[in-house]
C-alpha cells in the first residue's frame, strides 16, 4: 500500500495533466473557431463568396447579397440618377471575372475595408469595398456591404438608338423611363455591377462602331461613356443610290433652275428652246455624324446643260452645250420604325 504523501503527488500531477489538457483543447477549439470564422465567416470571404457568384455569371444571386441593391433614393443621395436601369445586372451582360483575391482587410470603427484585386476580360482591375456588420447566425457574424458595389454607367451612344453590352443588345426606347420619347442624345443611367468590364458596341445596318470598354471598378460612382457610331458602308451606299436618283429626277425638268434641286443655270438673253439636262457626273457620297443624325458632307457633282439661247441685242440664236458644276449636300434623319429620311440639298437651296 502506498504512502499518502505518495499518492497525493500521484493525483496532484494527474490533475495538472488534465488541466493542461482542457487548456489545450480550449486554445485549438478557439484557433478552430477562429479559422472557421476567418475562413467562412469574415468580411473578405463575404466579399470572395460575391466575386465567386459575379465569376460563375450569378448574376440574380449576386443581388441578394446584403447590401447589393439600392433604393431610388439612396441613389440620388450619392447625385446618383434615380432612373437607372436595371437591365445590365443579369447574366447575359456579364463579362468573364477570374483570378480574384482579396489582398487586404483594414477595419475603421464598424466599417471594415475588403480591397480585392482581379482579372476582368483579361483586364487587371482592383476594387475596394466597405463591409459591416449585419448580425449574427448562432456563434457566426454576418456582413453587408456599407456601400452597395453596384456603379452606374451613364451611356450617350450617338448614331444608333439601339447598341449591345457585352453582346447584351439593348433598345434605348425600352429601357429610358421617357420609353419611345427617349431623345437619341440624352445619357441612359445603367446599373452595372463592380467589379466588372462593360463592353459598348454599335453593328446595326445604319452605323458601326468596334465598340468601348470601360471598367467598372468603383462602386456606387457614375462611369461617363460616350461613343459615336460611324455610317456602314450599306448605309452610305443606299444614300449613294438615293442622291443619284433624286438628282437623275431633278435632270427631268425642263427649265433653267430645277425646282428644289442643288444646279441651276442663269442666262440675260432669252430662251429659244426647253432646257434639256443630265448629270455628267454623279457625287461621290460620305456620310458623316451629325448630332442625333447624318448628314451628307459636301461633295462636288457635274450636270449637263444643252439649251438654245436667243440673243435680246440682235436675235441671233447661240446653241449652249455646258457642264455646270455644283455641290451636293443634306441631311438624313433615322425615322422610329428605322427607316431613314434622305433631304438632299445644295448651299443655294436650303
Amino acid at each position: 500500500m502506498q504512502p499518502p504523501r505518495k499518492r497525493r503527488r500521484t493525483l496532484a500531477l494527474d490533475l495538472t495533466l488534465l488541466a493542461i489538457v482542457g487548456v489545450l483543447l480550449i486554445a485549438a477549439t478557439a484557433a478552430a473557431v477562429g479559422a472557421i470564422q476567418t475562413q467562412f465567416y469574415s468580411p473578405s470571404a463575404f466579399v470572395e463568396r460575391y466575386l465567386d457568384m459575379l465569376s460563375d455569371g450569378r448574376a440574380a444571386e449576386a443581388l441578394t447579397v446584403p447590401g447589393v441593391v439600392v433604393e431610388s433614393a439612396e441613389l440620388e443621395a450619392a447625385g446618383l440618377p434615380a432612373s437607372a436601369s436595371e437591365a445590365l445586372l443579369r447574366r447575359a451582360a456579364l463579362a468573364p471575372l477570374s483570378d480574384a483575391r482579396v489582398v487586404s482587410e483594414e477595419t475603421d470603427g464598424d466599417i471594415t475595408r475588403v480591397t480585392v484585386e482581379y482579372v476582368a476580360a483579361g483586364y487587371d482591375g482592383t476594387t475596394t469595398f466597405d463591409v459591416a456588420p449585419n448580425g449574427m447566425i448562432g456563434i457566426a457574424p454576418t456582413w453587408r456591404f456599407a456601400t452597395s458595389p453596384l456603379a452606374v454607367m451613364d451611356l450617350v451612344v450617338k448614331g444608333s438608338m439601339v447598341f449591345s453590352v457585352n453582346g447584351f443588345e439593348i433598345d434605348k426606347r425600352q429601357v429610358s423611363v421617357d420609353g419611345a420619347d427617349a431623345e437619341p442624345l440624352d445619357p441612359l443611367p445603367l446599373l452595372v455591377f463592380s467589379p466588372g468590364l462593360y463592353s459598348v458596341s454599335v453593328d446595326t445596318a445604319i452605323s458601326a462602331t468596334p465598340g468601348v470598354a470601360v471598367l467598372s471598378d468603383s462602386p456606387f460612382r457614375s462611369i461617363p461613356v460616350e461613343i459615336q457610331a460611324e455610317a456602314t458602308d450599306e448605309f452610305v451606299a443606299v444614300v449613294q443610290q438615293e442622291v443619284e436618283a433624286f438628282l437623275t429626277e431633278c435632270a427631268t425638268q425642263e427649265v433653267l433652275q430645277p425646282t428644289g434641286c442643288p444646279f441651276g443655270y442663269t442666262v440675260q438673253d432669252r430662251i429659244d428652246s426647253l432646257p434639256k439636262w443630265s448629270i455628267a457626273q454623279q457625287p461621290t457620297v460620305a456620310v458623316t455624324p451629325e448630332g442625333a443624325g447624318w448628314r451628307i458632307a459636301p461633295t462636288e457633282a457635274v450636270a449637263h446643260i444643252e439649251v438654245d439661247i436667243q440673243s435680246l441685242f440682235d436675235g441671233s440664236i447661240t446653241q449652249v452645250a455646258e457642264d455646270v458644276p455644283f455641290i451636293v449636300e443634306g441631311q438624313i434623319t433615322v425615322q422610329p420604325d428605322g427607316r431613314a429620311s434622305i433631304v438632299v440639298t445644295g448651299p443655294d437651296t436650303q
